[in-house]
């Protein structure tokens, strides 16, 4: 169900600003920055597929540099602060805290009223306003006790820890809710849209009914409303087909790829084609259908069951759960260019969330103390990671 606002003008040139200058995720701004129309029409694909610049070596190396924090509680979403500091929700606690990422220190800004933990819902995914600079806006994904929904909450670091964030303003609400496929992941593209992950929740059928939100990757203003130039017109559905939807991140070309827990066979990272049907429930992985979109990658759920994705110069790093372990996927355009690469294997166990820290950096976290994890001793955590 869409929140019907007035969209405020300052917000949609915040938007388009980002679109012009910054990459939501932190890694600087995207290849072909500022082509983006005023109409906020979606990024799109090239019509081959294919890069024009060569493809990132076919092996690559990780190192971990150090861990940033420790003793975190089922963290999910990590949205990294401009000038300087971490933003991490936790999905039980329905809390959010700020990490100085030179310290570890942790101050709590306080707890997203509204939040029904439960299974794999909670407080999950956040992002920064594009407009954060000025209106110091959160926003953020969570289960409710009837729906998933989106908020987003004004952050004044001045007042005292626990009292920082403002009441949650819901924009959007109506996303199908479950014990589990919850979908969460949230992130601001290059065209200053918000693009959302959601789950089928546990009833199949949702993924491939178009009026449903459930199974989805949604496509939306920072105000709610469905995005211009939409694959539907007046939907905020971009693309279907989903079982759970846990990743996104755009190439510096603005093309989306996302990744997507399978059920028994096959998990997947695929290229998002605007309006394209990824199969589920009548297809697992790759497909002879070509009425679906078939995916870049796919691995059985023990060496992956993916979450958060990140790009970072031609490769996307996938965090693997029950695989514990971090994949690296080179591209060549909007195909694998090499055969999948895992790093840090059972090293850390669960790995949930990763996010573009800028040059040849990640932010990677952890994800032990959510119930189906092996919690060690300082779990969960936060590392920064070189990767090439």
């Amino acid at each position: 169900m869409i929140v019907r606002r007035r969209v405020v003008p300052a917000v949609l040139a915040a938007a388009l600003l980002l679109a012009a200058g910054c990459s939501s995720d932190g890694g600087g701004p995207p290849s072909g920055a500022g082509r983006t129309t005023a109409t906020g029409a979606a990024p799109g694909t090239a019509p081959s597929g294919r890069a024009t610049a060569s493809p990132p070596p076919a092996r690559g190396s990780v190192k971990v540099l150090r861990t940033v924090a420790r003793n975190l509680k089922t963290p999910w979403g990590l949205a990294p602060l401009p000038g300087g500091g971490l933003l991490v929700s936790s999905r039980d606690d329905g809390t959010i805290v700020r990490i100085d990422d030179r310290t570890g220190r942790t101050t709590e800004l306080g707890t997203v009223s509204g939040v029904s933990p439960a299974g794999e819902g909670g407080l999950l995914g956040i992002a920064l306003s594009p407009g954060f600079a000025s209106d110091h806006m959160i926003y953020a994904y969570f289960t409710s006790a009837s729906d998933n929904r989106i908020v987003r909450m004004l952050y004044d670091e001045h007042k005292p820890a626990g009292e920082q964030l403002g009441a949650p303003d819901t924009v959007f609400k109506g996303i199908p809710m479950g014990f589990i496929h919850d979908g969460g992941r949230i992130a601001f593209g290059p065209d200053g849209m918000l693009y959302v992950g959601t789950g089928e929740s546990g009833e199949r059928g949702l993924a491939q009914d178009r009026k449903s939100l459930g199974g989805k990757i949604l496509r939306l203003t920072p105000e709610g409303e469905p995005a211009p130039g939409n694959p539907f017109p007046g939907s905020p559905v971009y693309s279907y087909g989903h079982r759970n939807v846990q990743g996104l991140a755009w190439d510096n070309h603005q093309r989306l790829f996302a990744s997507e827990f399978g059920q028994d066979t096959w998990d997947e990272l695929n290229a998002i084609k605007p309006g394209g049907d990824y199969g589920w429930p009548k297809a697992e992985g790759r497909s002879s259908d070509p009425a679906f979109q078939n995916p870049l990658a796919q691995w059985h759920p023990d060496d992956a069951s993916p979450s958060g994705i990140a790009y970072v110069n031609g490769v996307i790093w996938m965090a693997a759960l029950r695989g514990e372990r971090l994949w690296r996927v080179p591209l060549d355009g909007t195909r694998a260019s090499a055969p999948p690469q895992a790093f840090l294997t059972g090293r850390y166990g669960r790995l949930r969330t990763v996010v573009a820290a800028g040059g040849d950096k990640l932010w990677l976290v952890t994800s032990n103390t959510d119930g189906r994890g092996r919690p060690q001793k300082g779990d969960d955590r936060v590392l920064e990671v070189e990767v090439r």
